[in-house]
């Protein structure tokens, strides 16, 4: 992992969201809500499962030493697995961007030096890890293309043509 490589991920994954979200947003809201078969069962909780992960990451990442972003009022409260972080789409959409911005801006944040260095936090069930911190950060990245990927099967399901992930398009 490199810093020119978080760059990167950060701007593909806002621009991803970007035309995903476009999508998203002519969905009905049956759409918007229909069940699958998987553990997400719905376009919706997909988008809250990733918005509550992006979000507590981030607070996480301020363990390895105090970025900037953190001390913005948006990471004063807290959000939690299980709970609905947007009412509406809309409301979805604005934290999306917001999220995505401060990935961008922890992407600037981050130093060479750091990548190495270990993290130490817990997870959701209160386990406690100790990983290289470059990792981390690529796993996170990772962990949005594999639930944007599970949006594109319900999006295709839904009959909804859909074709948002090609990195080579961003490159």
């Amino acid at each position: 992992m490199d810093l020119a490589t978080i760059a990167f991920l950060a701007d593909y994954n806002k621009t991803v969201n970007e035309q995903m979200d476009a999508l998203i947003a002519n969905l009905t809201e049956e759409q918007w809500t229909a069940k699958f078969g998987g553990y997400f069962d719905s376009i919706r909780s997909l988008c809250d499962h990733l918005c509550v992960c992006d979000f507590n990451w981030l607070k996480r990442f301020s363990l390895l030493r105090p970025f900037e972003y953190i001390r913005d009022d948006f990471f004063a409260r807290e959000l939690r697995y299980g709970m609905h972080t947007f009412e509406s789409k809309e409301e979805y959409f604005a934290l999306r961007a917001a999220l995505d911005g401060y990935f961008r801006r922890f992407a600037a944040e981050v130093r060479e030096d750091d990548l190495g260095r270990s993290l130490k936090y817990k997870d959701s069930h209160d386990d406690e890890h100790n990983q290289e911190f470059g990792l981390v950060v690529l796993h996170v990245f990772n962990h949005q293309t594999h639930h944007r990927g599970m949006i594109s099967l319900y999006l295709e399901e839904l009959k909804v043509e859909n074709d948002y992930s090609n990195i080579m398009d961003i490159i």
